[in-house]
């Protein structure tokens, strides 16, 4: 049996590299297609995974018109190549984030399995072109299909806890070796996204800029040292914070930084689950459920529209005024992994038992409690 996993930004392959590991082990062949995006290929590259490219990255600009015609011209290509390489590659399955898997097992009658955490409502662009044409939508309980739910397979969880659940992750702590930090040095991070993905369309979501960016330095830099991750480049006068590790080694970082700062949806997510306080900085803030989960249910980060920036600063002031506060932390993220399933596992299992799998879990919803 072949599975064929297709990615298109780095978390999607955090989200199924345990996943991929589960189901060689168990003697299935596994194929890895992508989109160039971000830092994809090389931490590809640094895992040592042998993968195919079926699309490059191609620059947006933040406005409506850019986002659609290119996206349009990019799907069709990425179509193209992925249904050269299935008919090459013959799989049993389809497993990914990405909308291609959706038309192309439609078209060959392949199971497709679209895994999704933002809401339909938000994510409207993505979910109308796949949603018509998945086999089934992988979702947390709380996510939102819109008119899709009888293809939903809904799970009590948060993908980024498929990968940062402890029976997986162990931080390595060789990465403050290399940055020329000890385990009790205090350092922040802050991440810069440049917001031209589909779910903001309408370029009405704003993130961190310049100023603000200058002022959260200047805050936190004489209590510790400030590192900076962009997927932008950085103006000259901010590259003595530009963090220079692996991609693969960013996790690692995130465990043991006093604060995570940004204006992206992942990283903020990935910090709090990690068990580092995180502020998300931007206008989608209230708006996606599994971030509300993290910052309403569980309280291991904020969330910050961009027209109350002067709230960021009472957070830290107050943040920084808590004793040991990373120890609350801890105490935080293990309720969280305890409450939540381990979506590593009930992926496997879907995959394993399919398609008797897809009945049991849909007449008896609590059975995915066994992979806790």
């Amino acid at each position: 049996m072949k599975v064929l996993f297709s990615l298109n930004h780095p978390a999607h392959y955090y989200l199924f590299k345990y996943v991929i590991r589960g189901l060689r082990e168990k003697g299935y062949e596994t194929k890895i297609v992508i989109r160039q995006k971000d830092i994809l290929e090389n931490l590809l590259q640094s895992e040592k995974e042998v993968y195919t490219k079926i699309s490059e990255k191609k620059s947006r600009r933040k406005n409506i018109l850019s986002i659609i015609s290119k996206g349009i011209g990019e799907l069709i290509t990425q179509d193209i190549n992925l249904y050269k390489e299935i008919r090459k590659e013959k799989p049993d399955f389809l497993l990914g984030t990405d909308i291609s898997i959706a038309h192309i097992g439609r078209l060959k009658r392949i199971p497709s399995f679209i895994f999704n955490e933002d809401d339909f409502e938000i994510n409207r662009l993505f979910c109308k072109a796949t949603y018509p044409f998945a086999s089934f939508i992988v979702a947390p309980e709380y996510t939102s299909v819109g008119p899709y739910s009888h293809k939903k397979i809904a799970y009590n969880g948060i993908q980024k806890m498929a990968y940062l659940n402890p029976s997986y992750f162990s931080p390595d702590k060789s990465i403050l070796k290399e940055l020329d930090l000890f385990e009790h040095d205090t350092f922040f991070i802050v991440r810069l996204v440049s917001l031209t993905a589909g779910h903001d369309i309408e370029g009405k979501h704003r993130g961190i800029h310049k100023s603000l960016l200058n002022r959260i330095i200047d805050f936190l830099e004489p209590r510790g040292r400030v590192f900076i991750t962009s997927e932008d480049q950085l103006s000259e006068d901010l590259l003595k914070y530009q963090v220079r590790i692996p991609p693969n080694k960013m996790q690692d970082l995130m465990f043991f930084a006093a604060l995570f700062i940004g204006d992206s949806q992942t990283m903020c997510a990935e910090a709090g689950i990690l068990g580092t306080p995180f502020i998300r900085f931007n206008d989608f803030v209230g708006k996606i459920e599994y971030l509300n989960d993290l910052e309403s249910n569980y309280n291991l980060g904020w969330g910050v529209k961009t027209n109350e920036p002067e709230r960021i600063f009472s957070i830290m002031k107050e943040l920084f005024s808590t004793p040991d506060y990373k120890a609350t932390w801890s105490q935080k993220k293990t309720r969280l992994f305890k409450e939540k399933v381990d979506l590593t596992r009930l992926t496997i299992w879907l995959i394993e038992n399919y398609p008797q799998s897809i009945e049991v879990i849909r007449k008896d919803p609590e059975f995915q409690y066994q992979f806790q």
